[in-house]
């Protein structure tokens, strides 16, 4: 048997990092097991559903190197693979349960649906439709329709339980009496997502569903649906949701972006790739950074773990840097490179500087960031109009004779490179008592108007003589 599993997003909202992590695991085990993945938009939220929505599913997915089989935008034998094209189908499905009275007409309108909820709610009991419209004769049905009311069509629940073997989670048991007739066509002839999911599995031969644990509960609608309609129920495995830290829900506070904002902020694919395959899944040992290719190697369905994965913002920056630092320094200026050039505020810094500038400054910072966005940051230390973070340290006379020194020595020099910052170190130990942090802490303070940073003999040959010494001067008039 081959394995088909799929990934169904609603074009709503971009992709988060729950939707990609479910996504992902999806494309592992196809790829593990030589399976196939298909791709299909569940857009039948017609008033929240966005064409630029489904546009950056496909470009997201592809930027994370997550691949599909079958989808709307490469096809396949079991297409449409957008669910608002195929209305027909699940109103023909629909129409074929009405006929075996395996579903039914329901009248019921919300607002009685709504107070029936609350009184069972007051009383203890669970609030689940209570069937009423199951027994309606033919009679009560045409009279219904004759006032003008449209009727949803409810799927009929068996009595009894329902046992499934969860591939994470064990064997899991339903008590059906707890669970309702539910709708599975609305009176505007629209599918529910208990419908369309059901038959799009079942006539696009899904052999298991990789999905998070929120829909456990539909379950085992969704099993008896698939059954009632002719087909063998897939295999389920529901991942652990990802919560923030101390279990709380994960909110964008906490990290919860988009993947398109990790895209702008410039993580690495791979390493976004890497920390969230970490997410409710090992390997078994201490590995925790993987190429694309090495996951592919080694996930596992019997690795993924049922609790609750904690989404870490420092562990995603530590992943991150170390996918950085592992690239060359050809690859890393050519990524750096692509990711900025983009942005023509940015690019103002590299104005009037040389490629050989360019490289060198981009090397400086190859292992103090782990995204590309922190390069603007990193940067300001060449910009003119930088501000002092730590203005007092500058301001007693010790420290303004060492500054003093420092201009007379770079006005005198006529040579600026590296040996320079040595030269002006052993000229400021020899006319000055200061030495240790007391020395180099004011010249960074001046040069950068930072307080951290690369090495000063480093960053120095590229701020460039005419920079310091006109900082130097700025800060000595005031």
């Amino acid at each position: 048997m081959t394995i088909r599993v799929r990934f169904a997003p609603s074009p709503t909202g971009y992709l988060h990092i729950g939707n990609a992590r479910t996504a992902l695991f999806n494309y592992l085990w196809a790829s593990r097991m030589k399976g196939e993945m298909i791709l299909r938009i569940e857009d039948t939220d017609f008033e929240r559903s966005r064409k630029e929505y489904e546009d950056a599913v496909y470009e997201d997915l592809k930027w994370l190197g997550i691949k599909w089989n079958e989808g709307p935008d490469s096809g396949g034998k079991y297409g449409p693979y957008r669910q608002s094209e195929r209305l027909d189908i699940y109103k023909e499905k629909v129409d074929s349960l009405l006929r075996e009275g395996r579903a039914y007409y329901c009248f019921c309108q919300q607002d009685e649906l709504e107070k029936r909820r609350e009184e069972a709610l007051k009383t203890g009991k669970p609030p689940r439709y209570d069937n009423r419209c199951r027994s309606l004769s033919q009679k009560e049905i045409d009279d219904r329709r004759a006032r003008g009311i449209k009727p949803s069509v409810r799927f009929k629940i068996r009595e009894g339980e329902l046992r499934l073997t969860d591939l994470i989670r064990g064997e899991v048991v339903f008590d059906l009496s707890l669970i309702g007739d539910f709708i599975i066509l609305r009176p505007d002839e629209t599918p529910t997502f208990h419908l369309a999911v059901c038959v799009d599995d079942g006539l696009m031969k899904v052999t298991h569903v990789l999905r998070g644990e929120d829909h456990l509960s539909n379950t085992p609608r969704h099993i008896l649906l698939l059954e009632a309609m002719g087909f063998r129920p897939p295999q389920y495995a529901h991942l652990s949701l990802i919560m923030g830290p101390g279990g709380s829900p994960l909110s964008k506070r906490l990290g919860a972006r988009s993947i398109r904002e990790y895209r702008t902020l410039g993580y690495m694919p791979e390493a976004l790739v890497n920390y969230l395959s970490l997410l409710g899944w090992s390997p078994g040992d201490d590995r925790e950074i993987f190429t694309p290719d090495g996951l592919e190697r080694v996930f596992s369905i019997e690795r993924v773990i049922k609790s609750s994965a904690i989404f870490d913002k420092d562990k995603l920056n530590w992943v991150a840097g170390q996918h950085l630092r592992r690239l060359t320094g050809e690859e890393y200026l050519a990524r750096a490179k692509d990711f900025l050039k983009s942005d023509g505020d940015f690019l103002s810094v590299f104005k009037g500087r040389g490629d050989k500038w360019i490289d060198r400054a981009l090397l400086l910072f190859k292992d103090s960031i782990v995204c590309f966005s922190e390069l603007k940051v990193k940067f300001a230390f060449f910009d003119e109009a930088a501000v002092i973070e730590d203005k007092g340290i500058l301001e007693n006379a010790e420290t303004r004779a060492l500054l003093a020194e420092a201009l007379n020595f770079l006005e005198a020099e006529k040579a600026f490179n590296e040996g320079t910052f040595a030269a002006l170190i052993d000229s400021l130990k020899k006319k000055t008592t200061l030495k240790g942090k007391a020395l180099y802490h004011p010249l960074r303070l001046a040069f950068t108007a930072k307080n951290e940073g690369p090495e000063l003999v480093s960053l120095f040959p590229l701020l460039g003589r005419d920079l310091c010494i006109k900082r130097l001067k700025e800060i000595l008039r005031k």
